[in-house]
């Protein structure tokens, strides 16, 4: 057995402890630039190049050595910052990082403001400011909390209501009640006209910019169809954080196909990657950018949907006409079968008995 020299078992003992000093411990030439906003550390100190020549597992330790060192000193930094419990003395420790020294770029650019309206510009231009009032009074028709303004709101609607005021210089012989019908159509189509002009305005604002109109939100209606519906529905579905991985779904729902993005909600490029692939991307949107052509027309948008309304609504009124025009051609049919029988029972009344039914006369005897 060969004997073993009591300066190899020192030396052995001096490594292992300081092996057990470098997990905490990292001496660098120049020290280290701390970002602990961003918890950013910059080495300045230039790694061996004798090291990182060619590829291999001395290359790979070295790296690993390398960020483990830097990463150890960026925690002791953090440490020496002050520190206090979150949620009570058994909460975790946590730490209070200061600002931010470095200004990091952003991937993609900062969204656009929403343009403003011509209420809202008008209302900036007159001081006018606005006061938050609660969405729910008390009726004291109902004796019940309802909405302000909407479906079955405090008060009714005046145009249902089964008595109407005769406005003072009004015409005595006037019908109130279709007076406040039409005024609230106009109401209604003048609100909707106004709409479509906001979002005219919005694109314009959009595309002088060179930036795209904004999508228009979903908006109630009297009667949806089933398509519409079932948008809807799909919208609300993936709105959620798990884009809809977990909603129940309705009874009746059917099962959508897997999306083709993988379930992701935003794709994002990497920073690092195919730089052929980027700069075609670039010159893609500058081109796009460059072109005077929208990407969206949003006034042929806008004149189909009022067509659209326009053919419903004919569709609608012309259905409506034909019922009624139904319902008063049997009513004169049934008018004018009873009377023609009543004016045939009265000739018949008020023929002799010896007269014929043809024009001749009736056949005489011989004498």
């Amino acid at each position: 057995m060969a004997a073993v020299r009591v300066e190899e078992v020192l030396a052995a003992a001096e490594e292992q402890e300081a092996e057990k000093r470098r997990s905490v411990t990292v001496e660098k030439e120049l020290e280290l630039e701390f970002d602990l906003g961003n918890l950013l550390a910059v080495d300045r100190n230039p790694p061996p190049a004798a090291g990182l020549r060619g590829a291999g597992p001395r290359r790979e330790a070295l790296l690993r050595a390398l960020a483990r060192d830097n990463a150890q000193l960026l925690v002791a930094r953090l440490w020496e910052l002050p520190a206090e419990r979150a949620g009570g003395a058994g909460g975790p420790l946590v730490a209070r990082l200061p600002d931010p020294a470095f200004r990091l770029p952003r991937e993609k650019p900062p969204p656009r403001p929403r343009p403003p309206t011509r209420w809202e510009q008008f209302a900036r231009l007159k001081g006018i400011r606005r006061r938050k009032r609660t969405s729910l009074v008390w009726d004291e028709q109902a004796k019940e909390w309802r909405r302000r303004w909407g479906y079955r709101r405090a008060g009714g609607d005046p145009a249902r209501a089964w008595l109407a005021e005769v406005p003072e210089g009004a015409d005595p012989q006037e019908d109130q009640f279709a007076r406040l019908r039409r005024e609230k159509r106009e109401r209604v189509a003048r609100n909707e006209l106004n709409r479509l002009r906001n979002l005219a305005r919005a694109h314009r604002a959009g595309t002088g910019t060179g930036t795209a109109a904004p999508a228009a939100p979903l908006h109630p209606t009297g009667h949806q169809s089933r398509e519409e519906l079932g948008h809807v529905a799909r919208v609300a579905r993936v709105s959620t954080a798990s884009l809809g991985r977990f909603q129940p779904r309705l009874p009746k729902e059917p099962a959508e196909p897997p999306s083709r993005s993988g379930g992701r909600k935003r794709r994002f490029e990497p920073l690092l990657g195919n730089l052929a692939a980027e700069r075609s991307r670039q010159l893609e949107l500058l081109r796009d950018m460059g072109s005077k052509r929208p990407v969206l027309d949003i006034t042929r948008a806008v004149n189909k949907q009022l067509r659209q309304e326009e053919a419903e609504a004919a569709a609608a009124k012309g259905k409506k006409q034909s019922q009624r025009g139904k319902r008063g051609r049997r009513q004169q049919r049934a008018g004018r079968s009873t009377k023609k029988s009543g004016a045939r029972r009265q000739q018949q009344q008020q023929r002799p008995v010896g007269s014929g039914t043809g024009g001749g006369g009736g056949k005489r005897k011989k004498a």
